[in-house]
């Protein structure tokens, strides 16, 4: 090859096969909505449902404007309150939706966002489909733009969504939260596609990812605990600090927005340009070679290495996460107050022994269904080894498939105990309470756990295509665990849940028939999914 032939082959590889740069975006982009028809449905209705289930949940607890506006009051004086939900700017309906869920459902948008996108750049390329598609006339940034535009689609699903549901409240405001929370996840969408251009392995792209959501939620949580009007400069760092200081319902500031929009443009632009100066399947930050006297001498040694970053990152959050509701417990007595409707929903989600014990179980109850979210993202790393085919390899040597999926079984399993024990330890050191029923109450969520980690092994065995339903199976216990004993849902329909069936501890006497069952239920499903793997063909 002459320098004239080379010069040629560079410039064309450099246009992307000789297409345009985003020759192919469109039909890239009906194929991800239609990879993601199930999925991102799912995340926009619950998402919208937690933000709009909240008036009505508002109304029947603060009946009248002084109990609002009581509640606002108690707010602005509890800095552990405000870490976790933010300021009160407003004591309408329509402003108490916006400080109880605006930042949560902001989160929910951004963690929807960054796995959109990196489903459609990182993974492909990973599993080699891209370099596939590339073959074709498919420009080179028609991948990354197909990507963002699919997160674009479903944020701007969710913020109509908001803003057309809560316009009963005002529809400044219910325009204003809709775009912020719109906002919040273009803007971890776009941060997304730039990590996936430092890392090869989409699964620490969507780490990093998360960890940046993590840190902005806990630089908001740090300036609201100093500042009651989210003055902070802390909470002015943070994309989900701009959300609140939006001031959805409360005189709104328009100007926050184009804070938004410089941010996904700035992110955009750098993205964009690091796409076009790295190859397919390739990254500024390769991944390290291992050293070269191998000390992974089982299948289970080699699970550990990919699953102990994940459970030490888990670990740490829950003990974080643990400390934080402990210091809100602290604080229960005053939110709740005389108010008898708010005493009553905490009752039914932690029990009738006691306030402060009541929400104590109640904040334990969220961790267990929490852990669940870290139980299936562990059980499908089986999936993620499969889809990109190096299961096959291994299994090919003296691996049997049952020890290959019992390497990552038991850190599942297994962290689920130690992510479980940590938050417990967090609990009780921020509440000051006990740590021995604590501890107990937390071991308890457990069984229920397992037994959505169950779920997921047995829907991962009969087929790789059924395994995302245990991500649509641990949201839908969230929700019924979380959002149900406020909207008083029938009990019937709060025991679809495997945490419904639980004693509410601390506070509540021991009852081991339910944890029993569902520790037996637990080993049956996951029994049943090892056994549907073992018989199936791989990739099938």
């Amino acid at each position: 090859m002459n320098a004239t032939t080379a010069t040629t082959a560079g410039a064309f590889a450099a246009r992307g096969g000789g297409a345009r740069p985003l020759a192919g975006t469109g039909t890239l982009l009906r194929l991800a909505l239609r990879r993601d028809r199930v999925t991102l449905p799912v995340w926009i209705g619950v998402t919208g449902l937690l933000v709009l289930s909240l008036p009505g949940s508002l109304k029947s607890v603060y009946a009248t404007p002084a109990e609002r506006a009581d509640v606002a009051r108690q707010m602005l004086t509890n800095s552990s309150l405000r870490a976790t939900y933010g300021p009160v700017f407003a004591d309408s309906l329509g402003g108490l939706t916006a400080w109880r869920v605006g930042c949560f459902a902001g989160v929910l948008a951004a963690v929807m966002s960054l796995i959109v996108v990196v489903r459609h750049t990182r993974d492909e390329e990973e599993s080699g489909r891209q370099e596939l598609v590339s073959a074709a006339m498919v420009g080179r940034r028609a991948p990354l733009t197909a990507a963002l535009l699919a997160a674009l689609v479903a944020n701007g699903v969710l913020a109509l969504l908001v803003a057309a549901g809560l316009s009963g409240q005002g529809r400044a405001g219910a325009l204003a939260l809709g775009l912020t929370v719109g906002g919040v996840g273009m803007v971890f969408a776009t941060a997304a596609a730039v990590v996936a251009q430092f890392t090869e392995s989409a699964r620490l792209a969507r780490g990093l990812t998360g960890a940046l959501l993590g840190a902005a939620f806990v630089l908001r949580a740090a300036g609201d605990a100093a500042s009651d009007d989210g003055s902070s400069v802390l909470t002015w760092i943070s994309p989900v600090g701009w959300l609140e200081n939006t001031r959805a319902f409360a005189d709104e500031r328009w100007w926050v927005l184009a804070l938004f929009a410089a941010a996904v443009a700035a992110q955009g632009v750098v993205a964009y340009a690091l796409a076009g100066r790295r190859d397919v399947g390739m990254s500024f930050l390769p991944t390290r070679p291992g050293p070269a006297t191998g000390r992974l001498g089982t299948a289970g040694a080699l699970a550990w290495r990919l699953q102990r970053g994940a459970v030490l990152g888990w670990s740490l959050g829950f003990l974080a996460a643990g400390a934080a509701f402990g210091a809100i417990t602290r604080g229960a007595a005053d939110l709740v107050g005389d108010n008898a409707a708010t005493r009553a929903v905490i009752e039914r989600m932690g029990g009738r022994n006691g306030i402060t014990d009541a929400f104590l179980a109640t904040m334990v109850n969220l961790l267990g269904m929490v852990a669940a979210l870290f139980v299936v993202s562990s059980v499908l790393r089986l999936h993620g080894e499969e889809t990109s085919q190096r299961a096959e390899p291994l299994l090919a040597a003296a691996v049997g498939r049952l020890r290959w999926a019992a390497g990552h079984l038991v850190p599942a399993f297994g962290g689920t105990v130690l992510v479980m024990l940590l938050g417990g330890l967090g609990l009780g050191a921020g509440h000051g309470a006990e740590l021995g029923p604590v501890l107990g109450a937390c071991l308890v969520q457990i069984p229920a756990v397992w037994t959505l980690g169950g779920l997921a092994v047995l829907l991962y065995g009969l087929s790789p295509r059924l395994a995302p339903g245990a991500w649509a199976a641990a949201g839908l216990a969230l929700l019924l665990g979380w959002i149900g004993p406020a909207l008083d849902v029938p009990r019937a329909v709060l025991e679809l849940s495997p945490f419904g069936h639980l004693p509410k501890l601390p506070g509540d006497a021991m009852a081991w028939p339910p944890v029993l069952a569902l520790t037996g239920l637990a080993a049956v499903l996951t029994a049943a999914g090892l056994v549907a793997l073992r018989r199936r063909d791989l990739t099938t």
